[in-house]
């Protein structure tokens, strides 16, 4: 069914269920939120760079880059920590344990606008598991009931959250600490916003993962001055201690692991449907928030002063926008930043990998037959892991230029149908839409582990699967088995959404160039004067993006060389950069 996308009007909102798509911007959206994109990717219009910097951002860089030496060693001496502490963070570091009024388990009678959503449940019931086995039966009865469904208070008294177990806070607490330890460049970032506050009224809504790493995104933000309402971008990605550590700290946060599709939407819509508080930006991944704020707070969506997207999900739903001439703010691709695409992307995913496979389907790599489909970066860090393990990958690609990376990489390119019948696992990497599907996976040997790494959770066509004829077993936390009629069964992980950030962790240390590079570019959208930016999608400058790779640096005990006066007039570039034009490929 069609919606009016008319941003005059104002759709009265009777519950909290996902939009639909425009046809002519977006396609339909997919079962738990996450963008279904169109596969055309010649419609897809390439970020603009930006040119300039804000100087309120700039007099900021200046600042980190002093206290990035007294930062790193901070890491190495509780007595520094402990003298700066109360500069550099902005949640208290908690020695005693919380007491918590009493949570009742009653129906909230005082509910949001959205109204009470249904309490629906998948076949599989992995969506309310954690990745610990064991637990009394008083837990698991507590794991039954619905957040959403039960009052919850922190110490304080604040009601402002919906989490899993607010009495898990203590946990989440010390997790984010040991994150701090890891992401020096956004600790840099809050020393440097002592004297000024470059987010000062600033209201974000975002929608990410809620884990430790992105919980020290969400305190910088605070700390730099913002007001941030947050919800979950993946309904398993949930830590839900780290969530109760926010919500104690009177963090609005609305997500806990195992939502179903209507808490999903529900989460995000309390974020957004709040009297007496409107959101000025946006910090996206995947662009679910983006688009709920579009379909259903239209009226909101014109006073945004801008978007971060980090996925490539969320920036084809952007381009989408833009040229159907319905984005009506200015956006920022961070997906396609530097720091993101080869860090995040490739670093974090190889090692990432091998981690969450191991941790659900205890798999020997050795020997293996694996099918990778997609050789972007995410594509390129899996397969590199895989065969230095000793398995036999193979590479499935539609862009002839990634195609010959992985020839010239090794790897034997394949069409997926002409080897799924004989490899031992498929792992999606595209970001694509029906890229594994009904007749691949008939196809499958008995046994053969299937899962995604890539953003979107439309790769693997798990629908096609929910029929009468197969049955599925939950074996344990993310770990499905689909069994066939004749009695051949293969592993499906996470239920076809992304497998590391489902079922395992990844490094903190690569999630914080991430976050640095989110950071500074909600700075410079909200500081950036009028009329600098036009309706469109833009790229950070490269020389943000070596900044946020300068203060990585000296964590390795690195020492860049210094360019001479004459190289850098033969060069014809600056001293201090950027060393590559904007068209430079990594």
């Amino acid at each position: 069914m069609e919606m009016d996308s008319s941003l005059d009007s104002k759709p009265e909102i009777q519950s909290a269920t996902p939009p639909t798509e425009d046809n002519d911007s977006m396609e339909e959206n997919s079962h738990n939120g996450e963008a279904a994109i169109s596969s055309s990717l010649e419609t897809d219009g390439d970020s603009l760079q930006l040119a300039t910097i804000s100087s309120k951002l700039l007099r900021m860089l200046e600042a980190a880059t002093n206290w990035q030496s007294a930062l790193v060693k901070m890491q190495n001496s509780e007595k520094v920590f402990e003298e700066n502490d109360r500069v550099v963070s902005e949640a208290p570091r908690t020695k005693r344990q919380i007491q918590y009024p009493e949570q009742m388990r009653e129906f909230d009678s005082h509910l949001t606008k959205t109204g009470r959503r249904s309490l629906s449940h998948s076949i599989s019931h992995s969506s309310m598991d954690s990745n610990s086995s064991g637990g009394s039966d008083a837990e698991n009865l507590e794991d039954e009931v619905c957040p959403g469904d039960m009052q919850q208070i922190n110490s304080k008294g604040n009601r402002d959250f919906c989490i899993k177990n607010i009495k898990l806070a203590d946990f989440g607490r010390r997790e984010i600490e040991l994150a701090e330890d890891e992401m020096t460049a956004l600790m840099a970032l809050r020393k440097a916003a002592q004297g000024e506050k470059p987010l000062a009224a600033a209201k974000i809504v975002g929608c990410t993962h809620v884990t430790a790493q992105t919980a020290v995104l969400f305190e910088t933000l605070k700390v730099l001055g913002a007001q941030c309402r947050w919800a979950a971008c993946n309904i398993y990605s949930t830590q839900d201690e780290v969530a109760a550590a926010l919500a104690e700290q009177d963090f609005p946060v609305f997500a806990w692991k195992g939502e179903s599709e209507d808490d999903f939407w529900w989460c995000i819509d309390r974020c957004v449907n709040v009297e007496g508080w409107e959101p000025n930006m946006i910090l996206d991944d995947g662009g679910d928030m983006t688009h709920w704020i579009y379909k259903k707070y239209p009226h909101l969506f014109k006073k945004v002063k801008g978007i971060v997207e980090e996925s490539i999900t969320g920036i084809h739903r952007l381009h989408h926008l833009s040229k159907a001439g319905k984005l009506c703010v200015p956006a920022i691709n961070v997906n396609d930043s530097v720091t993101k695409q080869k860090f995040d992307n490739l670093y974090c995913c190889r090692e990432s990998i091998l981690d969450s496979l191991k941790k659900t389907a205890d798999i020997m790599f050795g020997g293996k037959q694996v099918a990778v489909c997609g050789y972007g970066e995410v594509g390129k860090g899996c397969s590199a892991a895989l065969k230095a393990m000793g398995s036999v990958v193979y590479v499935t690609e539609a862009d002839p230029i990634c195609a010959l990376q992985a020839c010239m990489d090794g790897f034997r390119l394949v069409k997926l149908g002409d080897v799924v019948g004989q490899v031992d696992m498929v792992i999606t990497c595209t970001g694509n839409k029906n890229v594994v599907v009904r007749e691949h996976m008939d196809l499958m040997k008995n046994g053969c582990v299937v899962c995604n790494m890539g953003r979107s959770n439309t790769e693997i066509d798990v629908n096609s699967l929910r029929t009468p004829e197969l049955v599925w077993l939950h074996v344990r936390a993310q770990v499905d088995h689909i069994v066939w009629p004749d009695g051949k069964r293969i592993v499906l992980l996470a239920e076809g959404r992304v497998l590391n950030l489902s079922s395992s962790t990844v490094p903190i240390y690569v999630l914080s160039i991430t976050a640095t590079t989110q950071a500074l570019a909600l700075i410079e959208l909200f500081n950036a004067p009028e009329g600098r930016y036009k309706k469109d999608v833009y790229l950070l400058p490269k020389k943000l993006d070596e900044y946020v790779a300068s203060l990585h640096l000296q964590t390795f005990d690195a020492r860049l060389t210094e360019l001479t006066n004459e190289q850098a007039k033969y060069m014809g570039l600056s001293k201090n950069g950027p060393f590559k034009p904007s068209y430079y490929r990594y």
